[in-house]
């Protein structure tokens, strides 16, 4: 269950009244002793009970009021995706005459401009209120969205899929922004992994939806249905003006704070803070950043669905081009049935190790297992594929959960919007540089190819577990002083 939040007339502790403030390991060595006594008390408690139905849970995942009204806005906004998604490139290049190349470029410019505004809506989102930042950018978002049906050249197509690159990854960033000071612990991850099942769900229907636009194959119904995936962006705003305001930055500290008090306060924090750590910047600290990058190299792992299989299936194996769609349905599935549950502790650091660590080897198994398929009869390269698919899916749910428990719990609160659009800047330029790494690789070298993919993801999730094995360690050592 999600925390009730807090009363208007109760504003949270300013933070910013001590100029340096690090994670506080005391009192998350503390927060870990209390969760275990709640945890063993609730299931003593909830032993003899009765599992609720399947209804009842859905309902009880999205009891909270912010997390409800993030998953009917992003239900209805990301059918509009899915719609976009379905006619984007053959609308480039049947509608609007794009060379093959052209669109290679305004794609890779799009994501170009991601990656700078995910830091920037992250940045943004620490200083202005984050509610009226998302509901603005979802507005440019949409009307952008609708603005594609005025494309008719390579130039107007590349500046509007630079703005609308943009201000989605800003968005991006900006709602992570929420969920961390909406949520706390494992509520977060549970948000997250929601949100994703629901972002799954509404993609797979505007793909259906965008499917009618390919049957017609005219440009009134290619251009009819982009307008319907901006109208459905728009939709979504109506939720989010909803959002309550203590999803926003607390405010700073009034000028007239007691020196003596904020002086002993930087003392004792001082005396807390392990050596290296700074304050409130995410490009400070080294351990943060260490981790935005594995989880970049590991999310490559998209690319390789993305871009590697279908290729591989349709150019190196014996398998019917049509199992390209069987395994992006296996993994829809895989990822709407076992996100939520996968993902439930994950906040806890060592367990966010763990999965990372499960995630990367069965990330290098499945980029073996793909190779395998090569040569193989038609009937072995289907089984071999759907099971390296069903691997490749069980792993980027598991790196997933583990990515955002640590991207949550090793952030400075202060700066929660900061630290996660450093974090989705990560994740944008893992995304711009899979396909070329992907082809370089596994496409261009065969079997040595996708034995290199593993090596990197096996190293990468490795290299999590590491981080996240760490700053357990930091926790338990904090955990005698603070008892």
């Amino acid at each position: 269950m999600s925390p009730a939040p807090p009363a208007p007339s109760s504003p949270s502790p300013d933070t910013d009244s001590v100029p340096i403030v690090d994670p506080d390991l005391e009192g998350a060595a503390s927060a870990v002793d209390e969760a275990t006594r709640d945890a063993t008390t609730n299931e003593r408690a909830d032993a003899g009970a009765p599992r609720p139905g399947l209804l009842r849970r859905l309902a009880a995942s999205v009891a909270d009021p912010v997390l409800r009204i993030l998953v009917i806005a992003t239900l209805i906004s990301r059918v509009g995706r899915g719609i976009f998604l379905t006619v984007t490139v053959l609308y480039f290049t049947l509608i609007v005459g794009l060379a093959p190349h052209e669109v290679a470029i305004v794609l890779g410019a799009a994501s170009a401009a991601g990656v700078v505004s995910s830091l920037a809506g992250g940045w943004l989102a620490d200083r202005v209120s984050a509610q009226r930042l998302l509901v603005t950018l979802s507005v440019i978002d949409g009307v952008g969205l609708i603005c594609y049906v005025f494309a008719r050249d390579f130039t107007s197509a590349l500046v509007i899929a630079v703005i609308v690159g943009a201000v989605e990854q800003a968005a991006n960033s900006t709602r992570m922004a929420i969920i961390a000071r909406a949520f706390d612990g494992d509520r977060r991850v549970h948000a997250r992994a929601v949100l994703r099942t629901v972002t799954n769900v509404a993609i797979a229907v505007g793909s259906g939806i965008g499917a009618l636009a390919l049957l017609a194959g005219t440009a009134d119904a290619y251009r009819w249905i982009i307008v319907g995936a901006g109208v459905m962006y728009l939709a979504g705003v109506t939720q989010l003006v909803r959002l309550p305001r203590y999803v926003d930055a607390p405010k700073a500290a009034p000028a007239s704070a007691d020196a003596a008090t904020t002086a002993a306060a930087e003392t004792t924090d001082a005396s807390r803070r392990p050596a290296g750590r700074f304050a409130h910047s995410p490009w400070r600290d080294p351990r943060y950043l260490g981790l935005t990058a594995l989880s970049a190299i590991f999310g490559m792992q998209f690319g390789v669905g993305e871009v590697g299989v279908p290729l591989w299936i349709a150019n190196d194996t014996n398998a019917p081009e049509v199992l390209v769609a069987v395994v992006l349905i296996l993994n829809t599935v895989i990822v709407v049935l076992f996100q939520v549950p996968l993902s439930r502790g994950t906040h806890d650091l060592r367990r966010a190790g763990r999965v990372s660590a499960m995630a990367a080897w069965l990330m290098a198994a499945a980029c073996l297992v793909y190779a395998a398929a090569a040569g193989l009869p038609a009937g072995f390269a289907i089984a071999v594929i759907v099971a390296a698919a069903a691997a490749h899916a069980f792993a980027e749910v598991l790196s997933q959960a583990g990515g955002w428990g640590l991207s949550f719990e090793l952030a400075d609160p202060v700066r929660a919007g900061t630290y996660q659009g450093v974090f989705s800047m990560g994740y944008s330029l893992g995304a711009m540089a899979a396909p070329l790494f992907v082809t370089s690789t596994a496409l261009t070298l065969g079997f040595g190819g996708w034995a290199i993919l593993a090596a990197v993801f096996l190293a990468s999730g490795l290299g999590t577990w590491a981080i996240a094995r760490g700053a357990a360690r930091s926790v338990e050592r904090a955990q005698p002083r603070a008892a």
